[in-house]
């Protein structure tokens, strides 16, 4: 009998160095990933305009139904792995949660200084919502509920620092192999990347490893100030999950973390 398949999803906001870590678990060969499949649905259902919007509702499952459905197929032959690069903001509040515990689990996290720095060269005035920050402290809340453990977080700068160290730990957090492949990659499009590639993916694109950490130097949009405020709290509660330095307080459930699945 083959082993049961191992399915990672790591939630990530915008702009955090997502695509080259699907780039590093595409580079094993037991595995096959998964980009933001809930993107579509997201701009459905928001009515966001994001660059190629039209073609990425056009071309990408709507139906949250399915796209879980889809996750939840048999793996290719030769793969027992599957790497989902999934955005919490994408995780609308009406979208079932059971499916998400049959996952093991990462939280992706970057300087929202960064994140805000980065996104509004592509996005015009990007909200809190946008970082992916209030979704990844609310699905944090949730998987802790649910397993009785935080989720493991890591943060962008901290893989960028030190590559080998933390892709070994974050393999050790999801319970597989570490694999040398992960540390670097061919340059250019995969297919199985979103039709959105050509408005995001540019950088990646060109890489073949993580770029080593560049602080930034350019100065945010004092209108974004106000969000920047906000998310740097968020931040820094998901850091601390990450480096188990919370006080200890109640968990409640969360808006909108719903077990069974809703319209």
């Amino acid at each position: 009998m083959s082993a049961a398949p191992i399915r990672v999803a790591v939630w990530s906001g915008p702009r955090n160095i997502s695509t080259a870590l699907m780039r590093s678990w595409g580079s094993r060969a037991d595995t096959v990933v998964v980009d933001e499949p809930l993107y579509a649905h997201y701009l459905l259902h928001t009515g966001l305009e994001h660059p190629g919007r039209e073609e990425v509702i056009a071309r990408h499952e709507t139906d949250w139904r399915r796209v879980v459905d889809a996750l939840d197929a048999p793996l290719p032959d030769g793969r027992r792995i599957q790497y989902e690069k999934q955005m919490s903001h994408h995780l609308l509040p009406h979208i079932g949660r059971d499916w998400i515990a049959r996952r093991r689990n990462v939280l992706l996290i970057r300087d929202p200084l960064e994140v805000l720095l980065s996104y509004s060269r592509v996005i015009e005035r990007p909200r809190l919502e946008d970082t992916g920050l209030p979704g990844q402290l609310e699905l944090a809340r949730w998987l802790e509920q649910e397993t009785g453990k935080p989720p493991a977080v890591f943060d962008a700068k901290r893989i960028l620092l030190e590559p080998e160290a933390s892709l070994r730990a974050m393999c050790a957090a999801v319970d597989v192999p570490w694999d040398s492949a992960m540390l670097q990659w061919q340059p250019g499009r995969r297919a199985t990347d979103g039709v959105w590639a050509p408005h995001w993916y540019a950088a990646v694109e060109r890489s073949s490893r993580f770029e080593p950490y560049r602080p930034p130097t350019e100065r945010l949009d004092p209108a974004l100030e106000p969000v920047l405020e906000e998310a740097r709290t968020l931040y820094a509660e998901l850091a601390a999950i990450g480096s188990n330095e919370r006080p200890h307080r109640r968990r409640e459930t969360p808006d909108g973390a719903r077990r069974a699945r809703s319209p």
